[in-house]
């Protein structure tokens, strides 16, 4: 929806947000309605889905950054990626909150010194609002964490998994092995896990 909204027309752009309002939703940023201690699928995105972390030194110290944040708040992080422009992570036993309040913090220490970096303080949006995702369910919760390792496919960035570096798929293959991650694969299929939000 984020990256529509400037190709709609006035009328188009009215009903989202009456629609928006008429949910109790914020205006213009992703709602939150799941706010307890629990397991989200976070995903955040920069702006516009610009690649500003296209370099791998930018996503291996984003990487870094994101992991030491959510240990920092107590947070469980079973799953992650980072891509050129978003990330998705599989975090749990904290509140939405508290996840909140980390990732703006996050957002905007990474949004400064990139900026910096590449001479557009002032100039460029970063990050759009992060997005979660309430995780139902043992199902969608392995749905979930596959989801994360097959992203770089689904994205076009590589036709192995393994070959992606910015991924915890490489941790799970240590720890578990191979034939558990295939496994895991086979049960729970991503599908069409994804689809609508993360095209």
């Amino acid at each position: 929806m984020s990256y529509e909204y400037r190709k709609m027309s006035p009328e188009e752009r009215n009903e989202v947000v009456d629609t928006r309002k008429n949910q109790g939703y914020p205006l213009h940023a992703p709602p939150h309605p799941y706010r307890d201690i629990g397991w989200y699928l976070i995903t955040g995105t920069n702006f516009e889905h610009k690649p500003i972390m296209h370099l791998p030194t930018r996503r291996a110290t984003f990487q870094e950054q994101l992991l030491t944040t959510f240990q920092e708040i107590g947070a469980k992080v079973d799953g992650w990626v980072i891509l050129s422009n978003h990330y998705h992570l599989l975090s749990g036993e904290i509140g939405l909150p508290i996840i909140s309040s980390a990732l703006k913090l996050l957002h905007g220490r990474t949004s400064r010194a990139w900026n910096l970096k590449d001479n557009l303080t002032g100039k460029r949006r970063v990050w759009y609002k992060f997005t979660d995702r309430a995780i139902r369910n043992e199902a969608h919760y392995f749905q979930a964490l596959n989801y994360i390792h097959y992203n770089p496919i689904k994205h076009g960035y590589v036709s192995d998994p393994y070959i992606w570096k910015w991924s915890s798929l490489h941790e799970y293959f240590e720890i578990q092995g191979r034939d558990w991650l295939r496994h895991i694969w086979h049960q729970y299929p991503s599908k069409n896990f994804g689809n609508g939000w993360d095209d």
